[in-house]
């Protein structure tokens, strides 16, 4: 079974609630690491307590899902999902990949929690992960984004 079978296989029940667990990713990316809260501008003003059920950030961490599911459901030939998220999240929002590897582990943990992510699958998501998040770095330096 490949990276990409092995998530998967657990991926319908995150799709089961884009809207919560999207919401749930995005609340724990903001608790464990707040520095990240600040590359989401529209959400800068809300404070700590209030993000866990805000209907924006967890509309927000639906797009974000629905997005990695194209591209795990892709199993690699992502370039043309990925090509043009890489470029905004460059030269828009300045996203450096560092955060990608943030918020992968906190969907590790959201999809343990909520979609039974076993130990070989969330192995398996990380070079997933890892994968994508080399891919987006070229996109990067092609650029001249230094993320």
């Amino acid at each position: 079974m490949t990276d990409y079978d092995l998530v998967l296989k657990c991926w319908g029940k995150v799709e089961a609630d884009f809207t919560g667990h999207g919401g749930e990713v995005l609340t724990r990316l903001f608790q464990e690491h707040p520095e990240t809260k600040k590359l989401f501008p529209k959400f800068v003003s809300i404070p700590p307590n209030d993000v866990a059920g805000n209907a924006a950030v967890a509309a927000h961490g639906a797009t974000v899902l629905k997005k990695l599911g194209e591209l795990l459901k892709a199993k690699g030939d992502h370039a043309a999902l990925l090509e043009p998220l890489a470029i905004t999240h460059a030269n828009t929002h300045k996203i450096a990949l560092n955060n990608f590897r943030l918020i992968t582990e906190v969907l590790v943990k959201v999809m343990e929690d909520k979609a039974d992510l076993d130990a070989d699958g969330q192995s398996a998501f990380r070079r997933v992960m890892e994968a994508v998040i080399g891919d987006i770095d070229t996109y990067y330096k092609e650029i001249g984004f230094a993320g």
